[in-house]
């Protein structure tokens, strides 16, 4: 995988699936760091929440590292939503057979960075 600069933040092992996830952190790539949060807080998915306290926590590593920042200058420069390993869990069915559950599991990387920089 090829690493971003920026300032990151990562949530693993969350129970949710990646196909749920994915369509919400596309409304926020590359979008300012304000109007991505405001999206995310009005939104109704269970995925916003999810996405929007990673977002968070990588905006307060980019201003406790980088005192000058403001929140006005910060943007959405990447975010991927990956799949986790799968728990396999038991269903049990009618005369005596069993199906296998799969519940999920996703992790969120998110990367932000200043919009004063180039290669936006």
């Amino acid at each position: 995988m090829k690493i971003k600069t920026g300032y990151r933040a990562v949530t693993k092992y969350l129970i949710a699936s990646p196909f749920k996830i994915r369509p919400v952190a596309d409304l926020i790539r590359r979008r300012p760091y304000p109007e991505a949060m405001a999206l995310l807080e009005n939104m109704p998915h269970r995925g916003a929440r999810i996405i929007r306290k990673t977002v968070k926590s990588a905006a307060s590593n980019a201003l406790n590292r980088n005192k000058q920042l403001n929140e006005d200058m910060l943007y959405v420069k990447d975010i991927s939503i990956d799949e986790g390993p799968r728990m396999k869990r038991i269903w049990f069915r009618a005369r005596g057979r069993a199906d296998m559950l799969l519940k999920r599991l996703c992790h969120v990387r998110v990367v932000i960075d200043e919009t004063g920089k180039a290669g936006k």
